[in-house]
């Protein structure tokens, strides 16, 4: 049973809400429905995400809690005062403080993504998710000299997720390469990636883990025992140190935790913007 309901309205995708509100939650112990209002851009689509908010109130017997990154005024002004919920103004509590300081008004400009047949960083970011996903997984060898970083490690240990999130967050084009018993024998990393290892990142996993997320995928396999995991991810560290990469565990971190460390390592740039 959740505790709460959450309200994610925005003239936009919603997503620069949803993200920061989810930043502030997180410090809460709440087991929330969540809830995306995207687009709202017209008084009349406001006066339907009033209607929604305030039956759910009715409904539950409590206040929902509403993140907003509303631009328009008056779009804004029918939720302010229409709404029966807890309202959390994100572009009133920073923008309008901002612009005093500044002494300048604010483009008003809705979402992250306007205009973006203009924007050289959304080309940037849509050839970075085709390059990365012509290279998950090893699938090709062409153009590696282009990848910005190229990720291995054992079979289902973050690196397809955490490749995806580097090229749509960032912008790079990851490659991903997975580490197979025939490396091992070898005790080398793939032939394919020996000049690129500057640009190598390597992931590992604990072995108890990596047998729990085989096991859904293959349960009861070999692939997924724990023996062969424990193999498996000794040999991929030992090549790792041998080959002098730089190496995380993502057995306990979230795949921003293991974006940002890559990036600080391989793309520090990347960092600031």
């Amino acid at each position: 049973m959740h505790s709460r309901t959450i309200f994610f309205v925005s003239d936009g995708t919603g997503i620069t809400a949803e993200t920061f509100g989810n930043a502030i939650l997180a410090q809460f112990e709440l087991v929330p429905r969540r809830v995306r209002l995207p687009f709202v851009d017209t008084e009349d689509k406001a006066h339907q995400a009033v209607r929604q908010i305030n039956h759910t109130a009715e409904l539950e017997g409590r206040k929902p809690i509403v993140f907003t990154t509303l631009v328009n005024m008056e779009v804004l002004k029918v939720i302010q005062e229409g709404c029966k919920g807890m309202l959390l103004d994100m572009f009133g509590t920073f923008v309008h403080p901002l612009e005093e300081e500044l002494g300048v008004k604010s483009h008003h400009r809705v979402g992250r993504f306007s205009d973006v047949s203009r924007s050289k960083e959304y080309t940037d970011r849509i050839e970075a998710i085709n390059f990365s996903l012509a290279h998950d997984d090893g699938q090709s060898h062409r153009d590696l000299a282009g990848a910005d970083v190229i990720l291995v490690g054992v079979s289902r240990s973050g690196k397809t997720p955490t490749s995806l999130y580097l090229a749509m967050q960032h912008g790079l084009k990851a490659a991903n390469y997975p580490l197979i018993p025939e490396d091992f024998d070898r005790r080398q990393l793939p032939p394919a990636l020996m000049e690129f290892r500057k640009k190598i990142f390597g992931l590992t996993i604990s072995p108890e883990r990596l047998s729990e997320i085989r096991s859904e995928r293959r349960p009861d396999s070999r692939y997924a025992s724990l023996q062969n995991c424990r193999h498996e991810v000794a040999e991929a560290e030992a090549m790792m140190r041998r080959a002098g990469i730089r190496w995380l565990s993502t057995t306990t971190k979230s795949i921003e935790e293991i974006a940002t460390t890559i990036l600080q390592e391989l793309q520090p740039d990347r960092l600031v913007y």
